[in-house]
């Protein structure tokens, strides 16, 4: 049981720190702060390094991982462009990604709910990235 739910937590945490990273790349060419874009090009990195963490488990398990639902991710991609054609702003850029940190503060602390057999340091990878969005969205705030 601990092994199965490990494996279950870490896939959500891979396919949230993948959607998380994308979501980053996909506003960065829009950002016209440099505070705000080096926010979240720090966030990004952040991303990925938990993401090399991730994989690195993963490997262990034997397990390939869980990329991020496609129809989400290409909903969230086109609402980005879309929003960002009628107001380009950071305000916007703000407002996007903040509903996404939500979501995936939300999301990931159900899931580290739901596999509550998950060994400790898959916990505390759930925990970190769960922390670098809510983070991320306090961050921001000023941009709204």
């Amino acid at each position: 049981m601990i092994e199965q739910d490990t494996i279950k937590l870490l896939r959500e945490c891979d396919a949230g720190v993948k959607m998380g990273a994308s979501s980053i790349h996909n506003v960065l060419q829009y950002v016209h702060s440099e505070k705000l874009k080096q926010l979240l090009s720090d966030c990004r990195k952040e991303h990925d390094q938990l993401d090399s963490e991730i994989q690195g488990l993963l490997d262990r398990y034997r397990d390939e991982g869980k990329e991020p639902n496609p129809i989400a991710a290409k909903m969230a991609e086109m609402k980005t462009k879309m929003d960002l054609t009628v107001h380009d702003s950071d305000e916007t850029i703000a407002d996007l990604m903040t509903d996404g940190c939500n979501m995936g503060v939300k999301s990931l602390s159900r899931y580290l709910n739901q596999y509550k057999a998950a060994d400790e340091v898959s916990k505390d990878i759930a925990k970190r990235l769960i922390a670098l969005e809510a983070r991320l969205a306090a961050d921001i705030r000023g941009f709204l």
